[in-house]
């Protein structure tokens, strides 16, 4: 049995941003006004540590900033109070997030120096115009060049993409997926873009001049990314924001519009499945089938049902099938099967 991996979220914010992008507070996002020090590194890895068991591969990560771009002492401060658990063997990993256009040979040598091993990059769109929009600072060439040196120089690859950002497009997105699949990334994250206060963002849309995505656009776009990069063998590891106390539905929080839902990812995932669905009904003639039943491991039936029975209510409404019922079989995963049945009882069978 694999052992369970464990990120120890260490965050920075803002620490090494040389601007701010127009979507960012990243004191609002990560929830932490103060600045983070050795000691602060000490009590977080060590809660951690209290209370995961033993049975992990855990990791300690420097998010909410722009890591590399920090001075390069406070690097070393930070990285070398990571390094000392390693050197223990009290963690397995280190792992950074930043910016592309903070990335050379001097900077990953350092890196390297102090054991990190996965670096993540905030791209956010490879699509120039939508990067002059969001305050980025810099083109998607400098994407591509730091993608490609990271690689090289033996680290893991991260990629972390927005959806919906000022000037952005469902094609755009699309193409940036794309782009993203041949930097042969090793992990990657989507997240739709929300609103925070006190963001330049938020003052664009006061005044007329950006529509947040809805959920039903956010949901369905992002399911069309995680289709293409799932087909591609490529891990997304998150898909929407991490719910936080300031990051939330509801009063009291700092979202202030945006498709935010605590359960992002598994509306994500519904819709793949309901997509691959509608994908083998069509490709196969199914669509005048009278039942449909449907295959698929224990752990994907959620996701094929659909939250609130969405997906079954979706087949029906679109085929008019009289009934559609899902039967989880623990010789499946991920894979559906369809027996299509027609009105004289015959039996279709298809594998997605």
């Amino acid at each position: 049995m694999s052992k369970r991996h464990v990120i120890i979220p260490i965050f920075v914010p803002h620490k090494g941003c040389p601007n701010d992008c127009i979507f960012c507070n990243q004191k609002k996002i990560s929830g932490q006004l103060e600045e983070m020090t050795p000691e602060k590194i000490d009590e977080t890895v060590n809660t951690y540590l209290g209370t995961i068991g033993r049975d992990t591969f855990t990791e300690i990560a420097f998010y909410g900033g722009s890591f590399t771009a920090i001075d390069k002492e406070q690097q070393e401060v930070f990285l070398s109070k990571a390094w000392s658990y390693v050197s223990a063997g009290r963690i397995e990993e280190i792992r950074i997030s930043t910016r592309p256009d903070r990335i050379d040979e001097d900077t990953l040598r350092l890196l390297k120096k102090y054991g990190v091993r996965t670096i993540e990059l905030g791209v956010q769109s490879l699509d120039d115009e939508v990067l002059r929009n969001s305050l980025r600072g810099h083109d998607s060439v400098v994407v591509h060049k730091a993608a490609k040196l990271i690689k090289d120089m033996g680290f893991r690859l991260g990629i972390q993409i927005m959806t919906g950002l000022p000037g952005d497009t469902r094609e755009k997105c699309i193409e940036t997926a794309r782009q993203v699949i041949a930097l042969s990334p090793d992990l990657v994250r989507i997240y739709p873009v929300l609103v925070i206060k006190d963001t330049g963002l938020e003052r664009l849309m006061n005044e007329g001049r950006y529509k947040p995505q809805s959920l039903e656009e956010a949901v369905d776009l992002c399911a069309e990314l995680l289709m293409m990069f799932e087909d591609k063998g490529i891990n997304v590891i998150r898909v929407g924001l991490q719910p936080t106390e300031n990051i939330r539905e509801g009063s009291g929080s700092d979202v202030v519009a945006g498709p935010m839902h605590p359960a992002f990812r598994q509306l994500a995932q519904a819709r793949v499945a309901l997509k691959r669905i509608m994908g083998i009904i069509d490709s196969q003639g199914l669509a005048e089938a009278r039942e449909l039943i449907i295959h698929t491991g224990i752990s994907n039936v959620s996701d094929v049902i659909g939250q609130k029975r969405s997906n079954i209510e979706a087949l029906k409404s679109k085929y008019g099938f009289a009934d559609v019922r899902v039967v989880p079989d623990p010789k499946l995963s991920g894979e559906i099967i369809c027996h299509a049945i027609s009105s004289t009882s015959s039996t279709k069978m298809f594998y997605e």
